[in-house]
């Protein structure tokens, strides 16, 4: 896949998945798929060749390392700063807060200085690396709400004896 191409796919993906973030979302609290997005961003991120740097393998595998656990680390603070809560009937839910938008900001900012770092080091870090990287802030995102709803007790209650 072109890096064109990638740049589009990289951006619909952001684009979809902070706009559903807007509104009070119903979550999956089985969470049965929740990995599939993730693993088909992985896929196509390692399916062609160019995801290091050729002139200097060592110094890209280690931005790219760098990269998926800034992506990681920024889904986690994302799916922890979102409200979670659970409605009469069990369902869960969860919504931005507005620290979600700085957990958004400061995993975007972390990347961007990565990518100059990289640029300082003459280590070309190309669309496949983003893509890895959001992989894994999706992965780490969705599997971190996933569990929270799995945790959650319904905020209705039960009579004792009934």
């Amino acid at each position: 896949m072109s890096g064109s191409l990638n740049v589009l796919v990289i951006v619909a993906i952001i684009a979809l998945v902070v706009v559903r973030q807007l509104k009070p979302q119903r979550l999956d609290a089985n969470g049965k798929v929740w990995w599939l997005l993730p693993a088909v961003l992985a896929f196509m991120a390692v399916r062609e060749p160019g995801l290091l740097d050729a002139a200097h393998p060592a110094e890209s595998g280690a931005l790219l390392a760098v990269g998926v656990v800034i992506g990681a680390l920024t889904g986690a603070a994302w799916a922890w700063t979102m409200r979670i809560w659970t409605d009469p009937d069990g369902a869960v839910w969860s919504s931005v807060r507005p620290v979600t938008a700085a957990a958004w900001l400061l995993g975007a900012a972390l990347r961007f200085g990565l990518y100059g770092v990289g640029l300082l080091m003459g280590v070309h870090l190309g669309t496949q690396a983003t893509m890895l990287s959001v992989a894994a802030t999706l992965l780490a995102r969705t599997g971190t709400m996933v569990w929270r709803a799995q945790t959650l007790r319904p905020t209705y209650r039960v009579a004792a004896g009934g």
